[in-house]
């Protein structure tokens, strides 16, 4: 069985540990409503590149 010769440091361990960080997520503005949405997404009201694309929307 594997053991652990000697301690990992704080040091080291977090070291290791320092790319596990969430990036930040990218926001564009909507060009109809104005509200910041994700970039590449359909829009709560259901307009894609400046043009309606679903007809049901999250807010009826």
């Amino acid at each position: 069985m594997a053991v652990p010769k000697k301690k990992v440091s704080k040091s080291r361990r977090n070291q290791r540990r320092a790319h596990d960080a969430l990036g930040t997520v990218n926001v564009v503005e909507n060009a109809t409503t104005g509200e910041l949405t994700r970039p590449h997404h359909v829009s709560p009201d259901g307009y894609y590149n400046g043009r309606q694309v679903t007809t049901d929307s999250v807010n009826t």
